[in-house]
């Protein structure tokens, strides 16, 4: 949807600049990659033609602005434009690197499913349509592409795959290397090859993140200090600010704190989401999932109530500015947050079911290694584990008993115990249990190196998370609480250094300064939160518009609180 919007976009603003301009091969390959029907010619004349467009209206809004404000408003319309320009020149690069980012969080899955099917069938043809047929996400369908076009060749797709993606994750080009090579080996070394490709894509990615957390530990304190913490401190002086001979401004103080840094924090936060080698996004959980509603009539509903409630509270009984931020917060943050509920609730149901996936396998595969059949062992194991996972377990069982179905179908079928559980690590769990039933005892150790792979995977997961959540709880903290509570504090400050009269009322009215800072306040809170959600999981939409919406209601009480609170105290 973002990428089609693009192209009608730039296709549009392309008619104002009719010139023509140079191809670029990283547009273009950012735009294929991105399945995108247009060229970098025309995402090029697009960014000229916003150019010029921002620069007529700028030529306009300085000739209608009040004369003291002519050049403030000139400068910053050419500023908003020549941003524009560039954003629409680099974005399918930066779309096209966060979706790279998200597919090869896949990378470890991947390899693990595919050196599970060389541990029951050494075939490096069948590893790599097993990995790709379980799997979700642009990485698995790169795979079936690759593996779609060997068809025929000596080549299994995996090299080929594998060539394709080194230069962005080397340690699954040389995973995928050995687990081709591991086809070739002679049985005693196969399963040592197959175990020193699971180890390169784990090893790699750990040491990736641990290298992407110390790379961004200094950009994300300085991002703090000086995008957060000293804007904030500035507010308690900004009503001295004549008094000390500054030329400043209510137009001054809007550009400043409205435009020129939520447009810092949106770069600084662009620049260091692009560095992330790897992100783990949540299961995709689409619209038609029955536990999603269709209808938003009611979410729309109560964001108007929250928002109209905000505003007659806000009139009643704050200062008349406040409305505005009251309303506009509480609606947003409501409206967010009651469209990706339902699928965050769906996707907490997903964790919650592999949480305990790997305790079932390992007891499946003993079983099985032991003589008995998969579906006796399935049942045994429903009995034995507890939470989510246990329960799918059970309704598989009941279904295999009353419909008289295989292991296959009683998860994966139309109706089975997985049809409304979105997780390609448990669907390529019970494919590799599906195999083991055509087995037999030969594939309960398969089955037990599964559960241990699935143990490393999280491993990895919560050990990259454990190292960022570092960084971003304190972002997280500073965007949803502390920097509105600093920010309403300092506010209501201000408003009592104005009522004392002289030099400090004439600076900035309260209420200028108030609106002002709230609206600095709840950009803010979105487009950090953004950025601790973009660096711990990716750029998942669903996951970023439920946070930023409790981030967007939480700042917007705590501000508006602090300022009454701080008020009642000077």
């Amino acid at each position: 949807m973002i990428v089609r919007r693009f192209e009608s976009l730039c296709a549009r603003l392309a008619s104002l600049y009719p010139w023509d301009v140079s191809a670029e091969d990283d547009i273009d390959r950012a735009i294929g990659f991105l399945g995108g029907e247009i060229d970098s010619v025309a995402v090029g004349r697009g960014a000229n033609g916003a150019a010029v467009f921002g620069c007529f209206v700028a030529v306009v809004g300085a000739a209608v602005a009040p004369p003291a404000l002519r050049i403030v408003v000139g400068v910053l319309l050419v500023a908003i434009a020549v941003g524009f320009s560039s954003l629409l020149r680099h974005l399918p690069e930066l779309l096209a690197a966060a979706k790279r980012t998200q597919a090869l969080g896949d990378a470890p899955d991947l390899a693990a499913r595919a050196v599970l099917w060389m541990r029951i069938e050494p075939t490096a043809e069948g590893a790599a349509a097993f990995a790709a047929r379980t799997g979700d996400g642009p990485l698995a369908s790169s795979l079936g592409d690759h593996v779609r076009r060997s068809v025929g060749s000596p080549m299994a797709g995996l090299t080929t795959f594998a060539a394709e993606w080194e230069p962005w994750n080397p340690p699954l080009h040389r995973s995928m290397v050995l687990i081709s090579a591991a086809s070739e080996a002679p049985p005693g070394e196969r399963a040592r090859t197959l175990d020193r490709a699971l180890a390169a894509i784990l090893d790699g990615t750990r040491e990736r993140m641990a290298e992407f957390v110390a790379e961004i530990r200094g950009p994300a304190t300085a991002l703090y200090a000086f995008g957060v913490l000293l804007p904030l401190a500035l507010v308690a002086v900004l009503p001295a600010a004549r008094t000390a001979g500054l030329p400043l401004s209510p137009a001054v103080l809007v550009a400043g704190y409205d435009v020129l840094l939520p447009a810092l924090l949106l770069a600084t936060s662009v620049w260091l989401l692009t560095r992330r080698p790897v992100a783990f996004p949540p299961p995709d959980v689409s619209r038609s999932h029955p536990d999603v509603p269709e209808r938003l009539w009611p979410v729309i509903i109560s964001g108007l109530g929250a928002g109209g409630l905000a505003l007659v509270v806000t009139t009643v009984f704050l200062p008349g500015w406040t409305r505005w931020i009251a309303c506009f917060g509480c609606l947003v943050g409501v409206l967010l947050v009651g469209v990706t509920r339902p699928t965050v609730l769906v996707r907490n149901r997903v964790r919650a079911v592999e949480a305990d996936l790997t305790d079932a396998l390992y007891l499946v595969g003993r079983r099985v290694k032991e003589g008995l059949a998969v579906e006796t062992a399935i049942v045994a194991a429903a009995d034995e584990i507890g939470g989510e996972t246990g329960a799918v377990f059970e309704r598989a069982t009941r279904i295999q008993r009353q419909l008289r179905m295989g292991v296959r179908e009683s998860f994966l079928g139309d109706y089975g115990a997985l049809s409304t559980v979105p997780s390609p690590r448990a669907r390529s769990a019970v494919a590799l249990l599906a195999l083991a039933a055509d087995e037999g005892r030969p594939a309960g150790g398969a089955v037990l190196a599964m559960a241990d792979h699935l143990d490393d995977l999280q491993s990895v997961e919560r050990e990259a998370r454990r190292e960022l959540s570092q960084v971003t709880e304190t972002l997280r903290h500073t965007a949803a609480i502390f920097g509105p509570l600093v920010s309403g504090a300092t506010v209501a400050l201000a408003g009592g250094m104005s009522g004392m009269g002289g030099s400090f009322g004439s600076a900035f009215p309260v209420d200028v300064l108030g609106l002002a800072v709230g609206i600095y306040v709840l950009c803010l809170s979105a487009i950090v939160t953004t950025l601790a959600v973009g660096l711990e999981h990716g750029l998942d939409r669903t996951l970023v518009g439920y946070r930023v919406g409790h981030s967007v209601l939480s700042a917007t009480v705590v501000y508006l609180l602090a300022f009454v609170l701080a008020g009642a105290l000077t």
